[in-house]
């Protein structure tokens, strides 16, 4: 029987949103077939397991964000002070197309950072050495303050993606539309990069 790529679909969709309530240890292939709508025997039919259905669907998940904003930041050829409104523009562009990527991959971690550290080989994907390299580098030149690299990078990860996290809040506090919440965070794009630039770089860097 050929495998029809909409039932393939419905099926991920699914396995997304019990994943997200459940986390995988606890969720069941039983639970993600009643949310598609399916039998048992046909999700097993599509995916052989559930740590095989998690997996591909972690693999996309995290391949929208590694393929759009990794290979530029781990480009020593962009300088370190056009790193940083490319990564904003990219990664909140990223996460308005897709507003489930940072709740998903975070309850994920939250219940088991190991298996999904493992599993997706995160060491191996996310090779932050350039980045790394050239924060210290712009540090000796007097371009940056002093700060652990580790810090200027959860610095923009944290101001971007908080918003996609605590959306749900946002939006009932403020009684704002989901167009409404887009203007929001694309408002904020110009505020971090004003923020992150006029804080961790010095006025010579800022030249």
């Amino acid at each position: 029987m050929a495998k029809d790529l909409n039932t393939e679909q419905k099926i991920k969709e699914a396995a997304r949103k019990v994943f997200l309530k459940k986390g995988f240890a606890a969720a069941r292939t039983r639970d993600i077939a009643e949310e598609a709508g399916i039998n048992l025997a046909l999700l097993n039919y599509y995916f052989r397991s559930k740590e095989k259905l998690f997996r591909q669907i972690m693999e996309e998940s995290l391949h929208t964000f590694f393929s759009s904003v990794l290979p530029t930041m781990s480009d020593p050829n962009v300088s370190l002070r056009d790193k940083v409104p490319f990564f904003v523009n990219s990664y909140t562009d990223v996460l308005i197309s897709n507003p489930e990527l940072p709740v998903f991959i975070l309850s994920e971690l939250r219940n088991d950072p190991d298996h999904i550290v493992q599993t997706l080989q995160m060491n191996k994907r996310l090779n932050l050495s350039v980045l790394f390299g050239q924060i210290m580098e712009a540090q000796q030149k007097g371009e940056m303050i002093p700060l652990q690299p580790w810090n200027f990078l959860l610095n923009l990860l944290s101001l971007t993606v908080f918003p996609f996290i605590a959306r749900p809040l946002i939006q009932r506090l403020s009684d704002t539309n989901d167009e409404q919440f887009k203007q929001l965070v694309e408002e904020r794009k110009a505020m971090i990069k004003a923020m992150v630039m006029g804080y961790v770089f010095t006025e010579k860097g800022k030249g």
